[in-house]
Order: C-alpha cells, then sequence, then structure tokens
C-alpha cells in the first residue's frame, strides 16, 4: 500500500505535445513530487506497461493518466488491455481527454476506468484539474504497491 502523500510513478499516454507540456508545467507548478513518465502512443503505452524494448527497466506505474484518442493503439484499445489484464489492472486509470461524449465516458466506465475527466481547454484549469487529480489519488487514496 502506498502511504498519503508519498510520491507515485505516472505514466501520461498523450500524443499532443501541448497537452504533455500543460501537463508537466501543471506538475512543477504544484510542487507535485511524482515522478512522471510519458508514453506518446497506446503501443507505447504497452511497451512501458509490459516492459518490452526500450521500456525494459520501466517502473511499474501508481496511476496511469489515459488520451483516449492516440495513434497505434487508441486509449479505449489500451484501457481494455489493462483491464483484463491480471498484473495491471489493479492500477488505477483516469483518462483524461477532449472528448465529452456521453458514449466516450459510458465506454470507458464499462471498461472500467477508475475516473473521467475531460481536459479543459483553458491553461489555469488544466493545471486545477491536474492538482485535483494529483490531490485525490496521492494525497487521499490509498493505491496498492506491488512492484
Amino acid at each position: 500500500m502506498s502511504t498519503p502523500g508519498q510520491p507515485i510513478d505516472i505514466l501520461l499516454v498523450e500524443d499532443d505535445p501541448g497537452d504533455e507540456l500543460m501537463t508537466r508545467e501543471a506538475f512543477e507548478d504544484n510542487k507535485i513530487g511524482n515522478t512522471l513518465h510519458v508514453a506518446h502512443d497506446g503501443q507505447e503505452a504497452l511497451d512501458f506497461l509490459y516492459r518490452q524494448g526500450e521500456y525494459a527497466e520501466a517502473p511499474r506505474p501508481d496511476l496511469i493518466l489515459l488520451d483516449l484518442n492516440l495513434p497505434r493503439y487508441d486509449g479505449r484499445q489500451v484501457l481494455e488491455r489493462i483491464k483484463a489484464d491480471p498484473d495491471l489492472s489493479h492500477i488505477p486509470v483516469v483518462v483524461l481527454t477532449t472528448s465529452a461524449a456521453e458514449e466516450d465516458i459510458l465506454r470507458s466506465y464499462k471498461l472500467h476506468a477508475n475516473a473521467y475527466v475531460t481536459k479543459p481547454v483553458d491553461l489555469d484549469q488544466f493545471v486545477a484539474a491536474i492538482k485535483h487529480i494529483d490531490d485525490f489519488f496521492v494525497q487521499v487514496v490509498r493505491l496498492p504497491r506491488l512492484h
């Protein structure tokens, strides 16, 4: 079990360089001490999670921030793989995406997403959303540590 407030490893799965930069800035602005790892498409995320190729030494993330609209494998496919795998299914997945479509929200929860957050367009609101996610998953929630 993690201890609230203890730094964790977070895997951000995001293909948009602007959104990646805003997420990094949100972590820096909020003095968030977690380690942020980034996968730029669905295949890279799966390679990281299964420790394949250049990710052979990758840590097991404690939390995944997952965009839905990704190249190679989209976020829905990645989410489905994570939650179907007994070695990965315990990792909380927060869908962090621009889509506010009801079908995307419903499908994500049916695939066992732990939360669904629509990315705010405004930088300050985006930073606040990242801080809220961090506050909840690092300060409030107890995460399993099965590294």
